[in-house]
């Protein structure tokens, strides 16, 4: 058998679908499972040990650019089930164009551009979920039911996040966190979307606090793009403590692991945080936290209840009143989240 994962971006998007790929490759071990997935989000897939294949797609996918992007996946026979974990009308056009019999997705209410069923030939009922990782493993149940090749049960009695680390990525991580030279937590002020940032000058305050209350050093992390979001969290801090830290993803993912804790929004740092059992407090705006946040019941996410953030989502707003969270807020679920964390340490 042959299945065609379709998870085109973004990083945490890619994250949350993990655990569908490990429950596919668990329940169809002879399977042969490949994923179509954009260059950036698809560093942190290479050499899963549950993905023969990773299709990286060098185009967006798009009505004039799947002959050209896609044809990796584009051929008769080549796939028997595809199934869109994305939703979209792009990711629908994949699933369309690997020429699969089955092409499974969500039911309509959940998918993110409802034109993208077009594409499907079947349906999924996943509205019942609140977490999209468990709306995930609902397709790959689905995938898995009609099979007679099934040899595992499909139950998960926990979400599995196969990612391969290298040893230097480890190194890389061993050397940040004996440089710390004690406990430290991992800020991360990037979001992707505008409408998710908290003011680098709160996160700048936080890290003050961390080292004068908690003696907690700050590493403060940066992707493309976001390097000087971290550059003025650093000069706004007044502590010695903080620094700014470039890292690719397997590297995030290796330091994470070694952290007391992680604060930032829902961007692709913190899925990768909870994929590695990292202690969060996550910063909430214009997403929700049931679908998209930490699972891990011990975490918090710190949010405002405003009228408008029911199905948000905006990537622009004119009011942008939902990431005004007081520093104040943040310290009290940094320090309810600390002592869940020495809990379970004791």
């Amino acid at each position: 058998m042959r299945i065609l994962i379709v998870k085109l971006s973004a990083i945490g998007d890619v994250v949350h679908t993990l655990p569908a790929a490990a429950l596919l490759k668990r329940a169809l071990p002879e399977a042969r499972i490949a994923w179509a997935v954009g260059p950036r989000a698809g560093a942190i897939l290479k050499d899963s040990p549950v993905i023969d294949e990773l299709i990286e797609l060098q185009t967006r996918p798009s009505i004039g650019g799947v002959g050209a992007g896609i044809k990796p996946v584009n051929g008769a026979g080549r796939f028997d089930i595809a199934i869109d974990f994305q939703g979209l009308i792009k990711s629908g056009l994949v699933a369309f164009a690997s020429r699969a019999k089955r092409r499974i997705g969500f039911e309509t209410s959940d998918l993110r551009e409802k034109a993208s069923k077009l594409f499907l030939t079947e349906q999924v009922e996943t509205s019942e979920f609140r977490h999209v990782i468990d709306k995930n493993l609902a397709l790959a149940r689905a995938a898995i039911a009609d099979s007679q090749n099934a040899n595992a049960p499909t139950s998960n009695d926990g979400y599995e996040f196969p990612i391969a680390l290298s040893p230097e990525d480890e190194r890389f991580a061993e050397t940040v966190a004996a440089d710390q030279r004690g406990p430290f937590i991992i800020i991360n002020p990037g979001g992707g979307w505008p409408t998710k940032l908290w003011a680098t000058e709160r996160y700048a305050e936080l890290a003050d606090w961390l080292w004068s209350d908690c003696a907690l050093a700050s590493v403060v992390t940066y992707g493309p793009g976001e390097e000087e979001l971290a550059r003025r969290v650093v000069a706004s801090s007044r502590s010695s403590a903080v620094r700014a830290l470039a890292s690719t993803l397997k590297q995030f993912l290796a330091l994470a692991r070694r952290a007391a804790l992680f604060v930032g929004g829902d961007t692709g740092p913190l899925h990768l945080a909870a994929a590695s059992g990292t202690p969060i407090v996550g910063l909430f705006g214009p997403t929700s936290a049931e679908r998209n946040g930490p699972f891990d019941k011990r975490d918090i996410a710190v949010g405002r209840d405003l009228w408008c953030r029911a199905d948000c989502h905006r990537r622009s707003c004119w009011h942008w009143e939902c990431m005004d969270i007081p520093v104040s807020d943040v310290k009290q679920a940094v320090l309810r989240r600390l002592e869940r964390a020495q809990e379970v340490a004791r």
